[in-house]
Protein backbone atom coordinates (compact mmCIF):
# COMPACT_ATOMS: atom_id res chain seq x y z
CA UNK A 1 0.00 0.00 0.00
CA UNK A 2 1.24 3.53 -0.73
CA UNK A 3 0.77 6.75 0.89
CA UNK A 4 -1.53 8.40 -0.89
CA UNK A 5 -3.87 5.25 -0.35
CA UNK A 6 -2.71 5.26 3.32
CA UNK A 7 -3.78 8.88 3.08
CA UNK A 8 -7.44 8.50 1.40
CA UNK A 9 -8.17 5.50 4.06
CA UNK A 10 -7.29 8.44 6.96
CA UNK A 11 -9.74 11.12 5.43
CA UNK A 12 -12.55 8.52 5.34
CA UNK A 13 -11.96 7.80 9.17
CA UNK A 14 -11.51 11.41 9.85
CA UNK A 15 -14.84 12.19 7.86
CA UNK A 16 -16.27 8.76 10.02
CA UNK A 17 -15.11 10.58 13.50
CA UNK A 18 -17.45 13.80 12.36
CA UNK A 19 -20.38 11.37 13.16
CA UNK A 20 -19.79 8.71 15.02
CA UNK A 21 -19.39 8.59 19.22
CA UNK A 22 -15.95 6.40 18.72
CA UNK A 23 -12.53 7.38 20.05
CA UNK A 24 -10.18 8.12 17.14
CA UNK A 25 -8.39 4.96 18.72
CA UNK A 26 -11.54 3.06 18.77
CA UNK A 27 -12.12 4.13 14.93
CA UNK A 28 -9.04 2.21 14.36
CA UNK A 29 -9.20 -0.28 16.21
CA UNK A 30 -12.90 -1.39 14.42
CA UNK A 31 -11.43 -0.03 10.85
CA UNK A 32 -8.29 -1.29 10.21
CA UNK A 33 -9.04 -4.59 10.04
CA UNK A 34 -9.71 -7.46 7.50
CA UNK A 35 -13.46 -7.67 8.24
CA UNK A 36 -13.57 -4.07 7.55
CA UNK A 37 -11.97 -4.36 4.66
CA UNK A 38 -13.50 -7.16 2.66
CA UNK A 39 -16.77 -5.49 3.17
CA UNK A 40 -15.94 -1.75 1.95
CA UNK A 41 -13.64 -3.34 -0.94
CA UNK A 42 -16.14 -3.44 -3.37
CA UNK A 43 -17.53 0.53 -2.89
CA UNK A 44 -13.80 1.63 -2.51
CA UNK A 45 -11.15 0.56 -4.48
CA UNK A 46 -8.71 1.97 -1.42
CA UNK A 47 -9.83 -0.82 0.88
CA UNK A 48 -8.73 -3.48 -1.44
CA UNK A 49 -5.25 -4.24 0.44
CA UNK A 50 -4.94 -4.31 4.01
CA UNK A 51 -2.22 -1.55 5.14
CA UNK A 52 1.10 -2.95 6.41
CA UNK A 53 2.70 -1.44 10.03
CA UNK A 54 4.21 1.20 8.40
CA UNK A 55 1.23 2.24 6.58
CA UNK A 56 -1.46 1.14 9.71
CA UNK A 57 1.08 4.10 12.10
CA UNK A 58 0.54 6.73 9.38
CA UNK A 59 -3.15 5.83 9.27
CA UNK A 60 -3.10 5.62 12.90
CA UNK A 61 -0.68 9.62 13.20
CA UNK A 62 -3.37 11.36 10.91
CA UNK A 63 -6.28 10.06 12.28
CA UNK A 64 -5.60 10.55 16.22
CA UNK A 65 -3.71 14.03 15.34
CA UNK A 66 -6.95 15.07 13.29
CA UNK A 67 -9.30 14.03 16.47
CA UNK A 68 -6.66 15.89 19.05
CA UNK A 69 -6.39 18.79 16.54
CA UNK A 70 -10.06 19.00 15.31
CA UNK A 71 -11.37 22.99 16.54
CA UNK A 72 -7.97 23.96 15.65
CA UNK A 73 -7.92 23.14 11.84
CA UNK A 74 -11.79 23.76 11.79
CA UNK A 75 -11.14 27.14 13.16
CA UNK A 76 -7.89 27.52 10.35
CA UNK A 77 -10.50 26.50 7.74
CA UNK A 78 -12.90 28.54 8.39
CA UNK A 79 -10.32 31.70 8.52
CA UNK A 80 -8.85 30.27 5.05
CA UNK A 81 -12.87 29.70 3.62
CA UNK A 82 -13.44 33.42 3.22
CA UNK A 83 -16.99 33.85 3.78
CA UNK A 84 -17.72 30.45 4.36
CA UNK A 85 -19.07 29.16 8.31
CA UNK A 86 -17.20 25.85 8.61
CA UNK A 87 -20.82 24.10 9.17
CA UNK A 88 -21.76 24.54 5.46
CA UNK A 89 -18.53 22.86 4.16
CA UNK A 90 -19.58 19.64 2.43
CA UNK A 91 -18.11 17.21 5.51
CA UNK A 92 -16.17 15.23 2.96
CA UNK A 93 -14.38 18.50 2.25
CA UNK A 94 -13.51 19.47 5.53
CA UNK A 95 -12.01 16.13 6.22
CA UNK A 96 -9.99 16.24 3.27
CA UNK A 97 -8.53 19.92 4.31
CA UNK A 98 -8.39 18.64 8.03
CA UNK A 99 -5.74 15.91 6.70
CA UNK A 100 -3.86 18.26 4.70
CA UNK A 101 -3.43 21.23 6.86
CA UNK A 102 -2.42 18.52 9.75
CA UNK A 103 -0.15 17.69 7.89
CA UNK A 104 1.30 21.01 7.27
CA UNK A 105 0.98 21.83 10.40
CA UNK A 106 2.38 18.91 12.68
CA UNK A 107 4.33 16.68 9.42
CA UNK A 108 7.14 18.50 8.80
CA UNK A 109 8.55 15.65 7.21
CA UNK A 110 5.57 16.02 4.31
CA UNK A 111 6.31 19.12 1.76
CA UNK A 112 3.44 21.40 2.28
CA UNK A 113 3.08 21.00 -1.71
CA UNK A 114 3.06 17.46 -0.98
CA UNK A 115 0.02 17.49 1.56
CA UNK A 116 -1.77 19.89 -0.48
CA UNK A 117 -1.75 18.08 -4.12
CA UNK A 118 -2.39 14.91 -2.82
CA UNK A 119 -5.43 16.25 -0.89
CA UNK A 120 -7.03 17.96 -4.50
CA UNK A 121 -6.60 14.37 -5.62
CA UNK A 122 -8.31 13.30 -2.68
CA UNK A 123 -10.58 15.69 -3.94
CA UNK A 124 -11.10 15.16 -7.13
CA UNK A 125 -12.59 11.61 -6.34
CA UNK A 126 -15.14 12.60 -3.95
CA UNK A 127 -15.99 16.55 -4.93
CA UNK A 128 -17.14 17.88 -7.59
CA UNK A 129 -14.63 20.56 -9.76
CA UNK A 130 -16.01 23.63 -7.74
CA UNK A 131 -15.44 22.62 -4.70
CA UNK A 132 -11.97 21.37 -5.13
CA UNK A 133 -10.77 24.71 -6.56
CA UNK A 134 -12.70 25.76 -3.31
CA UNK A 135 -10.34 23.43 -1.33
CA UNK A 136 -7.01 24.19 -3.24
CA UNK A 137 -7.79 27.85 -2.80
CA UNK A 138 -8.66 27.41 0.84
CA UNK A 139 -5.37 24.77 1.17
CA UNK A 140 -2.89 26.86 -0.78
CA UNK A 141 -3.87 30.57 1.47
CA UNK A 142 -3.54 28.34 4.89
CA UNK A 143 -0.09 27.33 3.59
CA UNK A 144 0.81 30.94 2.59
CA UNK A 145 -0.77 32.01 5.95
CA UNK A 146 0.55 29.38 8.40
CA UNK A 147 2.26 26.82 6.85
CA UNK A 148 6.08 28.10 6.97
CA UNK A 149 7.23 27.12 3.14
CA UNK A 150 5.38 27.77 0.63
CA UNK A 151 3.29 25.84 -1.35
CA UNK A 152 4.81 24.31 -4.78
CA UNK A 153 3.65 26.72 -8.03
CA UNK A 154 0.98 25.06 -9.41
CA UNK A 155 1.53 26.46 -13.27
CA UNK A 156 5.33 27.65 -13.13
CA UNK A 157 6.19 30.73 -15.82
CA UNK A 158 8.10 29.95 -18.37
CA UNK A 159 11.76 30.51 -17.90
CA UNK A 160 13.40 33.76 -19.11
CA UNK A 161 13.99 33.69 -23.07
CA UNK A 162 11.74 30.49 -23.83
CA UNK A 163 9.27 32.16 -25.26
CA UNK A 164 8.95 32.07 -28.91
CA UNK A 165 9.57 34.76 -31.53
Amino acid sequence: MIRNVAREIAMHLSYELSFTGLTAGELLEQRLCSPHFEAVAPEYEVYGELPGPTQKAYISKLVKGIAAHGYELDQYIEKYARGWRFERIPLVAGAIMRLAMYEILYMPEIPNGAAINEAVEIAKKYESPEVVRFINGVLGAFARGEGGEPPLPEDPAPAQGAEEK
